[in-house]
């Protein structure tokens, strides 16, 4: 991964195995998202004491949060096995069909990017959540069967992280619906800590603080800036991640005190410089950083929004004037420049 992703909350393909190992197991070893923990172990224990599935859970919020590792620890809670997919994976009725069938009784089937959906995959899945029921349909057109299978009683869990695409119906055939949030620098300090232990990294209490607070509220940032600043660690001092060692490495990866990366200063200096300010559509801003428009409103905006750097508007975003002087402006300096410039 370059240094210009280190920042991205999204799981790369060569970090799967480093983040598996790092996965918590249980909900007591999972650290924050208190009141979404809570909640979960309490529906989670009346369904084992009734011999019940789970209702279907909707897990939503920004990418790195700890979706997957959710519905992985309600499974094991459960003691039940589960199937993992996405949304983009099903490409037709038939694949769903194929994972349904081959169910036992209160598994849990996990779909990322639930959003992702067909809507024609969606719809023979509708069934299968209210009446545990789907429709294998043999052969097309005027010679076309119909068949009403079973499948066993089991659990959905679906993340995504635009719960604003989610179809109504397919949201209300949720019983569970729970919005995982950025974390606190002391849980993610926490995190570090679990983490660096388990690979066997020496760290202080404020080493492990420094990389937290500039871990832009996500887990998987954070452990991805503590395997780099073990790197540093390892071959720029004396294997210990402290303080300094700390804020020298992430001053080399280009992570602010902050948190916020290039791109993060590109997003929130053309909006100032380019559009005065805001409001700008992201379309528009798109272009103007040269990155997409989604991977925008996914990877950058939800934390620049909640540190108050950003605003969105009906018209757009806007900057703030703490936006203004995290990039060193005062608001409407840069109005100022271009008047002077044109």
């Amino acid at each position: 991964m370059s240094d210009g992703l280190i920042t991205d909350p999204k799981v790369a393909p060569e970090e799967l195995q480093s983040e598996s190992r790092l996965r918590p197991r249980t909900m007591g070893e999972f650290v924050g998202q208190t009141k979404v923990k809570e909640n979960l172990s309490v529906f989670i224990e009346a369904a084992k004491q009734r011999s019940e599935q789970l209702d279907h859970v909707l897990l939503y919020g920004p990418p790195g949060l700890g979706k997957t590792t959710l519905a992985h620890i309600i499974a094991r809670e459960l003691d039940v096995n589960i199937r993992p997919s996405s949304g983009p994976a099903f490409q037709s009725p038939a694949e769903l069909l194929g994972i349904l069938t081959q169910l036992e009784k209160r598994d849990v089937v996990f779909i990322d990017e639930i959003h992702r959906l067909s809507r024609i995959v969606e719809e023979h899945l509708y069934p299968a959540m209210e009446e545990f029921k789907c429709e294998l349909v043999v052969d097309k057109g005027p010679h076309a069967r119909h068949y009403l299978l079973s499948v066993e009683p089991f659990t959905l869990v679906g993340a995504t992280t635009r719960a604003g695409m989610i179809t109504p119906p397919m949201r209300s055939r949720f019983g569970v619906v729970a919005r995982l949030d950025f974390y606190s620098p002391d849980d993610l300090r926490r995190i570090v800590l679990r983490s660096a232990k388990l690979l066997d990294v020496e760290i202080d209490k404020q080493g492990a603080f420094e990389i937290a607070r500039r871990s832009r509220g996500t887990p998987r940032i954070a452990n991805r800036l503590l395997r780099r600043v073990r790197d540093f660690a390892q071959i720029k001092g004396k294997g210990k991640v402290d303080l300094e060692m700390a804020d020298y490495a992430l001053g080399m990866l280009e992570v602010d005190e902050k948190g916020l990366n290039d791109m993060d200063r590109r997003i929130l200096l053309a909006i100032i410089e380019k559009f005065s300010g805001g409001p700008v559509g992201v379309n528009s801003l798109s272009v103007a950083v040269s990155e997409e428009a989604e991977t925008i409103e996914d990877v950058y905006e939800p934390y620049l929004i909640q540190e108050g750097f950003i605003q969105r508007t009906p018209r757009g975003r806007v900057a703030t004037e703490t936006g203004y002087r995290h990039v060193g402006l005062q608001l409407g300096e840069s109005d100022d420049k271009q008047k002077k410039f044109f």
